[in-house]
């Protein structure tokens, strides 16, 4: 493997690494980094989930002067939700060297945006429609871009904005950098590669094998506002010794955190918001058992190697196998067995079903357990410590304090009263969690536009909410002729 290490990153940047817990480059950061930093443009072909945002953000951090607060990098990417998520690695990887990064996207008011784009952000990500909006009006200006990145070229290829991307690219300098992502390689993304792109060096990493040994895995079909019951039932059933919960975003992590302590668990949550300081106390009291239950988002668990975590749930299934992959093997790990549980909505089922393929391997269909079997399962747990205790302790001190109590009260009274001391009384705090739109993975028919752009093959959510603004903008024509539609 690869260190960061090795690849000649600059101090501000390493040190920023260092802090996301990264130490090895992924095979798609190992190849592309060092191409990059040379100055070449660069054709990756690689899946979501192989590190591909650090593969061009840390060569387009290099290259940016801060001092200068104009536009130095473009990002292109196909929904909001990818633009949010590579922007906010962006502005991590390139915080101690002063580097800012700000999404733009339809769906936001037009004159918040511009007022943000005037304090002076080095790099933009963006999605095709909305940024071609900016660049009519001038409040983008791309002639000061050294590179520039298509993310998940075929995925917009797919929703209808290869046309966009074209005019995109046009109105760049022709001195610029390039760097170009997707999954696959149709036709259409390898013209742009040809006509628009300087000798491009390609680079092509296989999808690693997805395989999960050691580990038993299920799920549980249950409405999003059933979810949370669902997992403390759960929780108090097996009484995990360590478990990680995972989540979509930074707001359910602290909610489902915060409802898991008000239930009286002793849960923490981690997620990219929280200082260095915070999660390393967190992590630390997980490793030692202060905290039995972490809620986490994937970036905030990514080299989580914490040997003892016995379950896994998902209480969001993630948007890609690769993150499903990389959340349940956090359990199974140095040949012991462990347990992932998926909650999935009735609108998953799809999604949930791509996964297996991907993985090669089936979960297994497992009824919501109820509040009674909660309670029992509570039960249950006292009368296996009793158990071991009887199997392992000396007990002999204690004969004489229990047949006094057995000459006033009966054997049965004696061990319910034992029971419910020792019991962990549950607790039915009302909580609430935040909505989560479901991960769709249906294929709208090609023949129409505006629904081709509802739902699409990646797992991004609803991509409608992405790109370009909602008022139907005109695909045909040059860049100049695009109707003014100033909708946010």
């Amino acid at each position: 493997m690869t260190t960061f290490n090795e690849l000649s990153i600059s101090q501000p940047i390493m040190t920023a690494l260092e802090k996301m817990g990264f130490e090895e480059a992924t095979p798609i950061q190992a190849e592309t980094i060092p191409l990059a930093m040379q100055g070449n443009d660069v054709i990756g072909q690689a899946q979501t989930g192989t590190g591909k945002t650090a593969a061009f953000g840390i060569p387009m951090i290099e290259k940016i002067d801060p001092s200068q607060k104009i536009i130095q990098g473009l990002v292109v990417a196909p929904t909001r939700e990818l633009a949010n998520q590579v922007a906010e690695e962006i502005n991590r990887l390139g915080k101690n060297k002063g580097v800012r990064t700000m999404p733009v996207y339809g769906g936001q008011h037009m004159e918040r945006q511009i007022r943000a784009l005037k304090d002076g952000p080095h790099i933009v990500v963006a999605t095709p429609g909305r940024l071609l909006d900016h660049m009519r009006r001038k409040t983008i200006r791309t002639n000061n871009v050294k590179i520039a990145v298509l993310d998940e070229a075929d995925e917009m290829l797919n929703m209808g904005f290869i046309d966009d991307i074209r005019d995109i690219l046009k109105n760049i300098p022709d001195g610029r950098q390039t760097l170009l992502f997707s999954a696959t390689m149709p036709k259409e993304i390898r013209d742009i590669a040809t006509n628009l792109m300087n000798s491009p060096k390609e680079v092509k990493v296989k999808s690693k094998e997805m395989t999960v040994t050691n580990i038993e895995q299920f799920f549980i079909e249950v409405p999003e506002k059933y979810k949370f019951d669902t997992l403390t039932n759960h929780l108090d059933i097996n009484a995990p010794a360590l478990a990680i919960v995972f989540s979509r975003t930074k707001k359910r992590v602290d909610e489902i955190a915060e409802g898991l302590q008000a239930r009286g668990f002793r849960a923490e949550g981690i997620h990219g918001d929280l200082t260095q300081g915070k999660r390393t106390s967190v992590l630390n009291k997980f490793k030692n058992s202060r905290v039995e239950v972490l809620v986490a988002t994937d970036v905030a668990a990514r080299g989580l190697d914490i040997s003892g975590v016995t379950h896994v749930y998902n209480f969001d299934i993630p948007q890609d196998p690769e993150s499903y992959v990389h959340r349940i093997g956090r359990t199974g790990r140095a040949g012991r067995t462990g347990e992932a549980i998926s909650f999935i909505t009735p609108r998953e089922i799809a999604h949930l079903q791509s996964i297996e393929k991907m993985t090669k391997s089936k979960m297994k269909r497992i009824m919501p357990p109820t509040n009674q079997e909660a309670e029992r399962g509570q039960q249950q747990v006292t009368v296996d410590k009793l158990l071991q205790t009887i199997e392992q302790k000396d007990l002999k001190s204690y004969h004489e304090t229990a047949n006094e109590l057995l000459q006033n009260h009966d054997s049965i009274t004696v061990i319910a009263a034992a029971l419910k001391m020792l019991t962990k009384e549950r607790r039915d705090t009302p909580v609430r969690i935040s909505s989560a739109q479901p991960i769709s993975v249906k294929k709208a028919p090609r023949g129409k536009d505006n629904n081709r752009r509802t739902n699409n093959k990646k797992f991004y959510g609803k991509r409608n909410q992405g790109g370009r603004n909602q008022g139907g903008r005109n695909r045909k024509g040059n860049f100049q002729k695009r109707r003014n539609n100033n909708n946010s």
